[in-house]
């Protein structure tokens, strides 16, 4: 069994507005990058539907370094319309998804902190400062 110790949120880096799902976000990890299955845990559409990816008791493949520890989320957008900036684009459904979803994780790993994958990587990616705005999960 795996300890999780971190809950790492990322963004898909996909443009603001543009509706896309779990499964080609799937298809992308691995048909593009040849993994086993989607690296995240779970996807955060932009309707605020929480879809499952790889089983928690998976290792995922979404931050290096820090995956045999982490549960990886993911919302859909993180770049402006027309992808030139990474910005935060979470529609009000997704900031309440997000929020609901990470609250449940705190409480099945109680032991876990919430970080950004920019906290890991070279990267913008979510786009906010996830540790900030979820320290008093």
């Amino acid at each position: 069994m795996r300890t999780i110790t971190k809950i790492i949120v990322h963004c898909s880096a996909t443009p603001a507005g543009r509706d896309v799902k779990m499964e080609t976000i799937r298809c992308w990890h691995v048909d593009l990058n040849g993994w086993k299955d989607i690296g995240y845990h779970y996807v955060v559409e932009l309707d605020g539907t929480v879809r499952e990816g790889r089983p928690e008791a998976e290792t995922g493949a979404h931050c290096k370094g820090q995956n045999t520890c982490s549960i990886g989320v993911c919302y859909v957008g993180g770049c402006s319309v027309d992808g030139k900036r990474n910005i935060d684009t979470r529609t009000d459904a997704q900031k309440a998804a997000l929020l609901e979803l990470l609250r449940k994780l705190r409480a099945k790993y109680p032991a876990a902190t919430i970080h950004g994958h920019n906290e890991y990587a070279a990267k913008d990616c979510p786009c906010f400062n996830a540790a900030k705005e979820y320290a008093d999960l």
